[in-house]
């Protein structure tokens, strides 16, 4: 079964796939221009000492992202 769950609450070392993406137009045309699409596999690689922002890798480039801008985003496992 697929746990479905926010971007912004996945843990450092975690895996996920990219299940939706809830955005504003302006952000949504962001997320896909770096390549974060429904189906995409993301991983959390390091939060940042205040826990804001957050890097991800997504297809071999790693990203930052506010906790803000991940909040619309589902992933699942």
């Amino acid at each position: 079964m697929n746990d479905i769950y926010m971007l912004s609450a996945m843990k450092v070392g975690e895996r996920a796939k990219v299940c939706s993406l809830n955005s504003e137009s302006s952000l949504y045309r962001r997320l896909c221009d770096i390549g974060l699409v429904e189906g995409t596999e993301i991983d959390c690689v390091m939060r940042s000492p205040l826990g804001d922002p957050c890097a991800y890798r997504v297809r071999g480039a790693v990203v930052a992202l506010r906790k803000c801008d991940t909040c619309d985003i589902m992933v699942c496992r």
